[in-house]
């Protein structure tokens, strides 16, 4: 029996989503549930907000155990950097460098031509083997290649160091016998990726993606990339149903969870679908173009406040209004600095526990510790836990000091401020008894904002239950 490895791209096409962006904390259930389906690969990246991104990606390292972490970078040293150092901690890491191989796309994205490329490949691939044992290199439109520059830029990748190629149809236009004679005939030419695993990606333009790769598979390729969303992928549902159905008569297996794949797919699926939201922040957005802008009323603002699930006051709602006011007269304001305006603005209250200290543990090796001591009332108040993660880890000890349990709706991320002492900045949303609570922290330290939007977010709760 030949197994084929299962490599999974739904949380590396989840920014893709139209009418759907994934939260810090739906990422993470994503990520769990495609470790229990036992897939070989979690695909993640590319690092396009350092600090965001690289929390996101370490935190999810620290708690997938057996499957590989791959983090996508761009065919240059800068961003393999990057990728690597966010999966440093991964118990099993790849580095996966994407470029496109036809002529057209090699010279509006690198101004070289494509015998110029080969240089960049063998520059890069071999200082990514430097850094990680694993890499692979991604050909984004290897059917609408030239064939010879194709083989070479496969033999210079597998020369350099390169331990996986992965063949895109990126077009999708292919049909499974065309995709078939496509790969047997690049093996046929490229005689040492016999020493590689190749990898197969199929758009799903023509709804055929599944039957593209798996005859890709009978020519030869022993991985296929995935994705719970089914854009430009073979549905995983479809290939673990193809798996589950015909594979031992094919002679061929996976490592997936088998009999648990409907039902963790189906948890998945309730994150990554596409949502069509009819709300009323949905009308004025297309009224008024991507962004809020200083036009909106105040009664469309307490309208669209209500639709993300805040509960507001009248007069934290003016508070919250004037204060986008301030912003919108001088930019657009996104859905992200709403957020930091309404937990800035709304619901300022005396301080009911304060941040004393922190010490996190967290490694690949270890499972992440958190010691965390706040003050209450003039008393010193221990809390320790362990986590999914060093987040997970200080949220759940800040939980130990209350004795309560709070629902985390949200958690968000992103830098204020440049360069190495760059301010971080974190919202935490919060939601008990049905109503939502957020919170603002500010730190060089990004661990350390997230303790102190969590605080934050948690003094409001409790002042607003002493005061009922």
């Amino acid at each position: 029996m030949k197994r084929i490895l299962i490599s999974d791209a739904t949380l590396r096409e989840a920014t893709r989503l139209e009418g759907n962006s994934l939260s810090f904390k739906e990422k993470l259930e994503v990520a769990k549930r495609l470790g229990e389906l036992k897939v070989d690969s979690i695909e993640v990246g590319p690092i396009l907000d350092d600090k965001a991104d690289a929390v996101l990606i370490r935190t999810i390292c620290s708690f997938i155990k057996d499957s590989t972490i791959a983090c996508v970078s761009a065919c240059n040293i800068a961003d393999v950097t990057k990728a690597f150092d966010a999966i440093l901690n991964a118990k099993n890491k790849r580095l996966m460098i994407t470029m496109p191989v036809s002529s057209a796309q090699i010279e509006y994205t690198y101004h070289k031509k494509p015998s110029a490329m080969l240089g960049t490949i063998n520059e890069v691939i071999s200082f990514a083997k430097t850094k990680c044992n694993e890499v692979e290199i991604a050909l984004e439109d290897a059917t609408r290649s030239e064939v010879e520059f194709l083989y070479e830029a496969i033999k210079t990748s597998i020369s350099a160091g390169a331990t996986m190629i992965t063949l895109c149809d990126a077009s999708g236009v292919m049909l499974p016998t065309e995709f078939a004679e496509f790969v047997k005939n690049i093996y046929l030419n490229v005689p040492e990726l016999s020493n590689v695993n190749l990898a197969i990606q199929c758009s799903n333009h023509l709804n055929m993606a599944t039957a593209c790769v798996f005859a890709g598979v009978l020519s030869g390729a022993n991985t296929i990339k995935t994705s719970v969303t089914n854009n430009t992928f073979p549905a995983l549902e479809s290939v673990a149903n193809v798996f589950s159905n015909i594979g031992d008569k094919q002679g061929l297996r996976c490592d997936l969870n088998l009999t648990e794949a409907v039902r963790i797919i189906k948890c998945i699926n309730q994150f990554t679908s596409n949502r069509k939201s009819t709300s009323v922040f949905d009308a004025v957005i297309r009224e008024q173009g991507e962004n809020l802008t200083v036009a909106t009323s105040v009664e469309q603002l307490s309208k669209i406040i209500a639709e993300r699930g805040y509960d507001l006051s009248k007069e934290d709602t003016q508070k919250v209004y004037e204060a986008f006011q301030r912003v919108a007269v001088k930019k657009s304001v996104n859905l992200k600095e709403l957020d930091v305006i309404i937990a800035s603005s709304a619901l300022q209250v005396p301080a009911t526990y304060k941040l004393i200290s922190y010490v996190i543990n967290s490694g690949n090796v270890i499972t992440s510790t958190a010691n965390i001591k706040l003050e209450k009332d003039g008393s010193e108040l221990l809390g320790l836990s362990i986590g999914d993660g060093p987040i997970d880890a200080a949220f759940l000890a800040i939980e130990s000091i209350t004795g309560h349990h709070f629902e985390l709706d949200d958690f968000q991320i992103q830098a204020v401020t440049e360069g190495k002492d760059a301010m971080g900045e974190a919202i935490v949303k919060l939601r008990e008894k049905g109503k939502l609570y957020s919170g603002r922290g500010i730190s060089t330290d990004i661990i350390g904002a997230s303790i102190r939007a969590y605080v934050n977010a948690l003094n409001k709760i409790v002042y607003e239950e002493n005061n009922r």
